[in-house]
């Protein structure tokens, strides 16, 4: 089954363009999904807007969003009032910034999509741009209307095709100080932070996402299968708590562990290779 449009525009930097579709990247369909149900009866519920003070049931046609100012007054917004101060859209994603692929900061990622070519037509102009974008190593700033919002959205080549990610405005991304200023200045010890260098050391690898499992999903998943069977869920191995008294013995005992792990492997290979002595 084909990927469906959600979007489509035009793509162009300067007088070079061409007609592009974006689809999305990620998707949480396969995720366990609950309704919510009344237990004495079994049936689905469902949500009814009431009157705060009147508790009166209000219907969809006399929903109206509200905006609350700091001086206590609400603002009263119509849906057509709405719709006139949005941008139009002019489905166009004008390229107007170059800049190296890893300078965004990773703060400012928000949701990644598949930016294609909508027709044949399209292709040459399409490979164009992404071949010349991926040969130097660039990555491209564009802004444009998407779901009802004027969004800046980082485009950049990826596996054959152009990934477009929706960017966080600066006003949304909150300042780290309010997070880190409160950290206090500590020495590290060397030795700890050889041990420290050593443990990350045995652990380096590489990016591999089918790697990492969705535990609570895996756990839902397992609770639904059980219930459906008649039979108790297994449960997930919890890990054991370990007992140390000190940052630096931890760090010892966790050096260590990785050093045996790392070295049974090797005794194991160079027993294998290692020539067997004849009988006799």
């Amino acid at each position: 089954m084909s990927a469906r449009a959600i979007w489509k525009g035009h793509l162009s930097v300067g007088d070079l363009g061409c007609a592009v579709a974006l689809y999305s990247a990620v998707s949480a369909q396969e995720r366990t999904a609950f309704h919510i149900i009344n237990r004495d009866t079994g049936h689905r519920v469902r949500r009814d807007y009431v009157d705060e003070d009147s508790g009166r049931p209000v219907g969809k046609d006399d929903l109206v969003k509200g905006y609350d100012t700091p001086e206590g007054q609400t603002v009263i917004l119509e849906p057509e009032e709405i719709r006139e101060a949005v941008p139009d859209s002019d489905k166009r994603l004008e390229l107007s910034t170059f800049l190296a692929c890893d300078e965004v900061d990773t703060l400012y990622l928000e949701r990644p999509y598949f930016l294609a070519p909508a027709d044949r037509q399209s292709v040459e102009a399409y490979e164009l741009i992404r071949q010349t974008m991926e040969a130097e190593g660039v990555a491209a700033i564009a802004s444009t209307v998407l779901f009802r919002r004027v969004r800046s959205v980082l485009i950049r080549p990826q596996g054959g095709g152009l990934i477009a990610t929706t960017l966080n405005y600066d006003y949304e991304v909150r300042d780290p100080r309010e997070s880190f200023d409160a950290i206090s200045k500590v020495r590290i010890d060397k030795e700890m932070m050889d041990l420290a260098r050593h443990i990350i050391g045995t652990k380096m690898g590489e990016f591999d996402p089918s790697q990492y499992e969705d535990r609570y999903e895996a756990a839902i998943t397992e609770l639904v299968k059980a219930k459906i069977a008649g039979r108790k869920p297994k449960k997930l191995p919890k890990r054991k708590a370990e007992n140390v008294t000190s940052l630096l013995d931890a760090l010892r005992k966790s050096a260590g562990s990785q050093s045996d792990q790392k070295a049974k492997p090797r005794k194991a290979a160079a027993r294998a290779q290692a020539p067997r002595k004849k009988a006799g």
